[in-house]
């Protein structure tokens, strides 16, 4: 195995420099939010490691812990110059050993499928990124999302979701520049979606809802608040029904991962995820 240059170190990794990966993020073309950055650290800000030489930063990774059992990676990226010189696997021994035994899961470029099942990841689906023209009016059905209490949100969340995140989503729902609807059936929550700012347009996620029909009046609501760029919708393709949404909005796939675990697929409603709510938190 090559060796990286020799004053090459692994430490965990600053809110600052976690700027610096999401901008590489956004060089690699994976198009984070705006705002994500400064989420994700909030929901764990010991879950960050990045590689130095001299320094420099050259490799990052991210390895959020959603308690004792549950936990996922992101933000794996090295600097080209630095690739094939041993960089990326000491962040990565650093974040599998930060999250121990939990269950972990990612989503991967496909390229790298294989090298992930060496380290005892199993694949579970594919998550699709379809782009779209954003427009159109809101809905009357739908709520803004602050009609609903933090409980019920969390609630209803943990059925699409593997743990209960309650310090991810109050920073996410606090976010600038976002947009965020429910909608109340038979006097609970029945579904509820958000959008945000992303460095190219907008995107979508996550968007939870009982039925298609749900899933789709929320949809339009978010949608209707991304009249002046594209806006982007991350989709199971597990889940037919979120396909169909896509397919009947004309969306065009654009990117596409491997959601893998190292563990058992979480025993998550699959069938309401229309949207996921990030590559590189889950």
């Amino acid at each position: 195995m090559p060796n990286p240059p020799e004053s090459y170190e692994v430490r965990p990794m600053t809110r600052k420099e976690l700027d610096t990966a999401a901008r590489w993020a956004k060089q690699e073309g994976w198009n984070p939010g705006v705002h994500d950055a400064e989420c994700f650290f909030k929901t764990d800000p010991a879950g960050y490691f990045a590689g130095f030489v001299d320094g420099e930063m050259v490799a990052s990774i991210s390895a959020v812990s959603y308690g004792e059992d549950f936990g996922f990676i992101g933000f794996y990226i090295v600097k080209p110059e630095y690739r094939g010189q041993g960089c990326g696997i000491r962040v990565w021994n650093a974040a599998m050993e930060h999250l121990g035994g939990r269950n972990i899961g990612l989503d991967g470029v496909l390229a790298e499928e294989k090298t992930y099942e060496k380290s005892g990841f199993k694949t579970a689906y594919h998550n699709i990124r379809f782009e779209g023209v954003g427009g159109g009016f809101r809905p009357g059905s739908v709520e803004p999302l602050g009609a609903f209490s933090l409980d019920e949100i969390l609630e209803y969340d943990s059925r699409f979701f593997p743990v209960r995140r309650e310090g991810f989503l109050k920073a996410w729902l606090a976010m600038p520049n976002i947009f965020a609807y429910g909608l109340r059936s038979n006097n609970a929550l029945a579904g509820y979606g958000v959008v945000r700012s992303c460095s190219s347009g907008y995107k979508i996620g996550p968007l939870f809802a009982d039925d298609a029909n749900t899933a789709e009046e929320i949809f339009r609501a978010l949608v209707a608040h991304t009249p002046n760029g594209p806006f982007f919708l991350d989709v199971p393709d597990v889940n037919q029904e979120a396909m169909n949404l896509a397919k009947r909005r004309r969306m065009a796939p654009s990117f596409e991962t491997v959601r893998m675990y190292t563990q058992n697929a979480p025993d998550i409603k699959l069938s309401g995820v229309f949207g996921v709510t990030s590559f590189e938190l889950g």
